[in-house]
This record gives structure tokens, sequence and C-alpha cells, in this order.
């Protein structure tokens, strides 16, 4: 027996007492409410045996899905499609509605011989709107916000299109601005940008210092969709077929600028896909609107050489100035009002954000564009510039949209030369803004944010917010403000009158 009893694999210890009673043990291991709780299952012998009924659900369960995977891949297409149309459908109404609001303003200011910027005007109202329903139907406001998602993401994806005919015409632009002028244009545009950047971000530091404003996260910013090769391949369709149309019927679209229209359009727009697809090396110092505007101006001089017409002539058909005969550039400045109208969307989206950081950018948008104006004139004044010249570069650092409106108020001014000035400053920026910032140790976003958009406007903000993101809210409020604010100061006829004074 004593052997027996060595010899078991386990401990005798382990083994459940043969005396303990069966009602005793259901209450000590299973509590008596789990019993009454949960019903009654019979267990059968098929659920020992789970060989050929699981194998049958398995299968069942295989067939059902590729079943529902074969539904789903023949109901995908038509309806992708649909979405693909309703989607177009969208931007077409939504930026349809942006640009007639755009022009309905223009003709009534117009009328109304009223000079301040018409499309400022309607910026601060749809700003209004939002606001007053956001405080009082919010979902009405969310509402208009998602119905005009699509046209805003249109014209945040080719904004610096909308710059390009500046650039694509600069030959004309420039050809009776003799060569020393145009080099005192030169340094005022480079030293000036550095200068208002340094104002800005300095004085963006000096403010932050004082309120002690701690940063908090911004809304999320939607970035636009890439370009894709079927964008690449119609456009290129485009331009070929109208280039050679044009070449043996001139006038088929009724004028010459129409008919080179087409091509001209086409081109722009391949050498901006083109060039936001270039590495970013490269984009440091080849940026994708000057690979815009080459290949614009490639194709005119090609035009011009080939129907033995010119150069001159063809950039004359780029951009006419004139609604009843328009060309390619007046097509893409189009849209230049609606990206005023679009800032409302972009400042109600961070408004509080703006509330916020008030002090900050209000402060450092008010002192930079004050600057920005004054030093203009009074460096045009101490290089000797002539002063019909040094009052189309007043508004420098202000988008094209805005800066237009401005020296409209001037007399004498060349508002072409006014455009490519404010390109030129944006592509300085656009190149040299992040290095020069970290030269100049400005770390806080907000800093950069500001100081970027307040000396080189929109491309120096699509060049700095594309690396770094956290800097495009702070980028978005001072590109919209630094315009919004030079306009309505310009609009008073005592600061024009003390500006022309310092000019002479």
């Amino acid at each position: 027996m004593a052997t027996t009893a060595h010899s078991l694999p386990f401990p005798l210890l382990k083994l459940k007492p043969p005396s303990l009673p069966k009602s005793h043990f259901r209450r000590t291991f299973v509590p008596k409410s789990t019993f009454n709780a949960s019903p009654k299952r019979t267990v059968s012998s098929t659920t020992f045996s789970p060989t050929f009924p699981l194998n049958g659900a398995r299968k069942s369960r295989h067939v059902a899905a590729k079943s529902s995977e074969a539904d789903t891949g023949s109901a995908s297409t038509p309806t992708s499609l649909g979405q693909t149309v309703f989607g177009a459908l969208h931007l077409a109404v939504s930026l349809g509605l942006i640009l007639a609001v755009d022009k309905f303003l223009k003709k009534a200011f117009v009328a109304a011989a009223i000079k301040f910027p018409s499309a400022l005007f309607g910026m601060f109202c749809i700003f209004s709107v939002l606001v007053i329903l956001d405080a009082t139907v919010p979902a009405a406001a969310t509402a208009v916000m998602g119905f005009f998602e699509p046209a805003f993401m249109f014209i945040q994806r080719w904004l610096p299109l909308f710059y390009v005919p500046s650039l694509v015409v600069l030959p004309l632009a420039v050809k009776d601005v003799p060569a020393a002028s145009g080099l005192k244009i030169g340094l005022i545009l480079v030293g000036g940008w550095l200068a208002t950047l340094c104002v800005a971000g300095f004085t963006a530091i000096a403010v932050r210092k004082a309120v002690k404003t701690e940063l908090v996260e911004a809304e999320p910013m939607g970035k636009p969709a890439p370009f894709s090769a079927i964008e690449v391949w119609t456009w290129t369709a485009v331009l070929l077929t109208s280039f050679v149309s044009a070449l043996f019927y001139p006038t088929a679209l009724g004028t010459s600028a129409r008919t080179c229209l087409p091509f001209l359009l086409a081109a722009t727009v391949l050498g901006y896909i083109v060039g936001t697809g270039l590495p970013s090396n490269v984009k440091k110092v080849f940026h994708p609107i000057i690979c815009c505007a080459l290949s614009a101006d490639l194709t005119a001089l090609a035009f011009g050489y080939l129907s033995k017409s010119g150069l001159e002539p063809v950039l004359g058909y780029y951009l006419t100035k004139a609604s009843s005969n328009p060309g390619a550039g007046d097509i893409l400045m189009g849209f230049l009002g609606s990206v005023i109208l679009s800032f409302s969307f972009s400042m109600f989206k961070q408004r509080k954000l703006v509330k916020r950081h008030a002090a900050e950018i209000f402060t450092s948008v008010i002192i930079s564009t004050i600057f920005s104006l004054y030093s203009t004139a009074l460096v045009g004044r101490l290089v000797q510039l002539e002063p019909s010249l040094t009052v189309s570069i007043l508004p420098r650092c202000i988008t094209v949209a805005l800066a237009l409106s401005i020296v409209s108020l001037f007399d004498g001014a060349n508002s072409s030369l006014t455009a490519a000035v404010v390109v030129l400053t944006g592509l300085v920026g656009a190149n040299f803004v992040q290095a020069t910032l970290d030269r100049l140790s400005f770390r806080d976003p907000i800093a950069r944010g500001i100081a970027t958009a307040s000396s080189a406007h929109g491309l120096g903000t699509a060049a700095l917010s594309a690396k770094e993101p956290e800097a495009l809210p702070f980028c978005a409020i001072a590109y919209a403000l630094n315009g919004i604010f030079g306009s309505i100061l310009c609009s008073i006829p005592a600061v024009r009158q003390s500006l022309l004074a310092i000019v002479g």
C-alpha cells in the first residue's frame, strides 16, 4: 500500500474531499443565482464532434462573404460614378455662387462709385453671417461651411495660379521701366521683405511674452487632393489640340485672344502641375510658380515664332484686361475676388484661435502693415525712385487681389508693375522664409506664421505651411488680416495724402 501511495503523480491534498455534500459544493463554487439567471442548455453529442458542422459553417460563411464581395464589387462602380458626378455638381454650384457674389459686388460698387474693395466688403458680410448663425443656429453655420467646402478647397488648391498672370506678362510691365529704376525696385523688394518679416516676428514675440497666452492646438486645415495623371493628360491634349488649331485658324473663336486662350491656359496649368511635382530641394530655388510662368512664356514664344507674330502680341493676348475679349490671364485673375471671399471661411474656422491670440495677431499685423507701407514710401524717396513707380510698389506685402485695389486709389500707378512686384515678393519669401526664420531664432509657430504672411502673403504662406502645418492657421489669419487692414488704411484720404507726401 505504501509503495502504491508514493507512486501517485499528484499529491493527495489536491483531491476533492469525498464527503463534501453536493449542494454545498454548488453553493461554494458556483453561485445559485447563476443557475437561475442562465437558461438551461441541452448538450448533445454533436457538440463534441465539431468537424462536419463547423466545416459546413465555415463554408457557408465563406460563400456568404464571396457573395457579399461580389455584390459590393458590382455596386461600387455605379456608386463611385454617382459620387463623382455629385461632387462635380457640388463644386460647380458652390464655386459658382462665390464667383457670382464677387461679380455682383464689383458691379454694385462701380455703379455706386465706391472705391473700397468690393470683395473685402463681401468677406466681412460672409464672416458676419457665419458668426451670427454660429451664435443662434450652430447647425446652420456648420451646414453653410460644409456646402462651400469644395469651393474653398478648389481655391486653396489652385491659389498660386491666380498670381501667375502678373509674372507671365512681366516683360510687358517692365519694358518701359529704366534699368536703374528696376535695380532700385529690386533692392526695395528684397530689403523690404526682410525688414517687414523682422518687424512682424519680433512684435509677435514681444506681445507673446507680455500676454503669456498658452498656445493651444488649432482647428485642422484640410489639404487639397494631389494632381492625377488624368488631369495631366487632359490638359496636355487641350494644349496640343488648341495650339495647332490656333496656328491654322488664328481667329477660330472670334478673336486672337480667345483663340489663344485654351493653349495658353493649358500651358500655365501644366507648368504648375509639373512644378509641384519637383523634388523639394529643387523647389527651394525653383518655385512651382516660376515653372508655371516659364511654361506659359515659352509656349507664347513658340507660338509667336511659328505664327510670325512675335512674343509681345501673344503676351498681349494672354492678359487683355477686357471683359469682352478675355485671355487666359484674365480668366485666372478673375478668381482673385473669390480668394478674398474665401478668407471669411478660413477666419471663421479659426475664430477661436483668433479670439485667444487676438493681441499677438492684431498688434503684429497692424504694426507690420503700417511699417511696410511707410517704409516703402520713405526708401523710394531716399533712393530717388520715380514717384509713380514708388506708389506702384507701396502694397508689395499685400496679396495681389487687394494690392490692385489699393493702387487703384492712387493716380498714375502702374497696376501691372504692382502685381509683378507683389508676386516677386512672395517668391522671395517662399524660397528663403524658412531659413531666415531659423536664422532669426523664431521658434514660436505664432511668430513664424505671422512674420511669413505679413511679409510674403500667399506664396510665403503656402511654402511655410507645407513644411510646418502648425503655423498654417496663423499664416492664414495674418495673410487675410494684412490685406484687410492695408486696404482699410489706404481707403482713408488722410493716409493716402501722407503717403504721397513722403513719396514726393
